[in-house]
């Protein structure tokens, strides 16, 4: 594949990789060597200059983007999150989830305590707070739990983690590695780290 937001040369020119399903991958690169760019065409957040992304053997450009999406659950190092509930934000990946798979992701992804400690201004608790603009108002290591338990939830075939941990301390992430590492269990992962 080739693409260099629109420049003449530069982030990804004549990249070449098959991850078979089930595989795990790890893509390790400097800052601005294009790992996160993968991701996004991956997602098709943009298009590419040259060259095809297929999963399943079909090509990507040709799926409407949310049957591409509904296929990967992604968890990135900046997490923004939609301006709603900690509730939507979680669901927002499986909507018609029950409550207690809910609770469950919600656990998983070691995020519980910090949830049953939320409220906002409109007097909203727990897991009805509203989260601000993009997650504002909690922290960097909060917002990547729910974003984790969004992923844990969703249970999509395809895991991208992008630095999925990075926001968090030593403890929550061990105790939330070993959960990941139960989800990647028969799902292809794509991991990348700086």
């Amino acid at each position: 594949i080739r693409f260099h937001y629109g420049k003449q040369k530069g982030v990804i020119e004549g990249l070449s990789l098959a991850v078979k399903p089930g595989e795990k991958v790890g893509i390790v690169g400097r800052s601005g060597a294009g790992k996160s760019t993968l991701v996004n065409l991956l997602l098709r957040f943009y298009d590419l200059e040259a060259g095809r992304i297929l999963i399943d053997g079909q090509e990507i450009a040709g799926v409407k983007q949310d049957s591409l999406r509904a296929q990967i659950g992604m968890v990135t190092q900046d997490t923004s999150l939609l301006h709603r509930s900690v509730r939507e934000n979680i669901l927002y990946g499986r909507p018609d989830a029950s409550e207690e798979l809910l609770v469950e992701a919600a656990g998983r992804a070691e995020a519980l305590d910090f949830i049953s400690g939320l409220s906002d201004a409109g007097g909203r608790k727990g897991f009805d707070a509203h989260v601000g603009d993009r997650g504002v108002k909690l922290s960097g290591g909060q917002r990547q739990r729910v974003a984790i338990a969004r992923v844990m939830l969703k249970d999509a075939p395809i895991l991208i983690l992008d630095e999925a941990t990075s926001a968090l301390d030593s403890e929550a992430e061990a105790a939330i590695q070993e959960n990941l590492y139960k989800l990647m269990q028969g799902k292809t992962v794509i991991a990348i780290a700086h």
